[in-house]
């Protein structure tokens, strides 16, 4: 299969290349870039110097799928017509993710580029969606931070063990602000710093509480997002709480032994999500397309705990990119994605 990567000069489309490299099945044919056109991909990113490729200002090679890394609003733009000749394809842009057009315009302020392809477009979350990942020619990969809050929450919404205020209190490395300049993620000013931001609503939340609503309709979630900007390179840890319902589990170690089993049962045989016994570390998914989950319930306020934890450019999109796209073509979903974590 061959495979077109739109916009491979930001993080996330060198993150494709690198993983691509070792897939199998997938050939990476060709890679845009309109800031390094006509460059070598080797003389932007020299550890991809076993690549052979050219980038070029637009694909100039017939694929099969393309994965487009476009930032917001120009990645629907530029697969609107990838989508309008067939070629599937799997944008890791929050372009496809939600569905209505008037959420999208309120968070992202601004019409969408290409509405028509909204209702079509799957929400490409695995572990929730596959059958309907199956069917589709147009993914939109969910984002980092929604990515580990659904998976962190999903469980418990479905079975209905939680009541509907939920708080999830979210940490991310600076290569989720992407490979853009900027003062805020100039090395002096996040070394030994901590900040919180977008303290009035992140744009990962209405994708949140759309697809965690999904599961449970009628509920009437009310979810608070907070990030929080680490100095470390990639990694998110969420750390989501929420009240457990009067009877929905017993108590004490009991009550942590059920919600265990209620995860463990869930997400049995997925092959990226791991509950886990003990409180996950980022280090342990760098590099991999893992998501490790721990559950435990706080006794003296009859609180549910969750703590996820991924890497932000693999499972929360380059990575989920290509499960995804292993999954739209019929081939193993852990294809190419067998990288264990990075340590130290």
């Amino acid at each position: 299969m061959k495979v077109g990567i739109v916009n491979v000069t930001g993080y996330a489309g060198v993150e494709l290349a690198r993983l691509l490299y070792r897939h199998p099945e997938a050939e990476v044919a060709a890679v845009t870039g309109r800031t390094a056109a006509g460059k070598k991909l080797a003389e932007v990113f020299p550890h991809l110097s076993a690549m052979d490729l050219t980038i070029t200002e637009d694909l100039n090679e017939s694929v099969d799928v393309v994965i487009s890394a476009l930032p917001q609003t120009a990645s629907a733009e530029r697969l609107a017509p990838v989508v309008a000749q067939g070629v599937k394809a799997i944008d890791i842009s929050p372009d496809f993710r939600l569905k209505s057009v008037d959420e999208y315009k309120t968070w992202y302020k601004i019409d969408h580029p290409c509405p028509q392809y909204l209702e079509s477009a799957v929400f490409g979350l695995p572990e929730l969606n596959r059958q309907e990942v199956v069917a589709s020619r147009l993914i939109a990969n969910p984002g980092c931070y929604s990515t580990a809050v659904i998976l962190a929450l999903a469980p418990a919404v479905k079975h209905g063990i939680i009541g509907p205020d939920i708080i999830a209190d979210c940490k991310s490395g600076v290569s989720g602000a992407g490979r853009s300049l900027s003062l805020g993620t100039h090395f002096s000013e996040v070394n030994e710093n901590v900040m919180a931001y977008s303290v009035d609503g992140h744009r990962h939340l209405p994708e949140v509480t759309q697809e965690l609503a999904r599961l449970a309709p009628g509920s009437n979630l009310r979810v608070t997002l907070l990030m929080h900007l680490i100095p470390m390179t990639r990694g998110i840890l969420v750390s989501c709480y929420a009240p457990l319902r009067d009877g929905a589990v017993g108590h004490g170690e009991r009550a942590k032994a059920e919600v265990r089993d209620l995860y463990r049962s869930f997400y049995k045989g997925e092959p990226f999500v791991q509950v886990v016994p003990d409180p996950p570390q980022t280090k342990q998914t760098a590099g991999s397309n893992n998501c490790t989950v721990f559950t435990t319930v706080d006794a003296r306020t009859n609180r549910l705990i969750v703590i996820a934890c991924l890497d932000n450019l693999v499972k929360g999109a380059a990575g989920q990119a290509i499960q995804n796209m292993n999954i739209m073509f019929g081939l193993p979903e852990d294809e190419g994605l067998g990288q264990l974590g990075l340590f130290p």
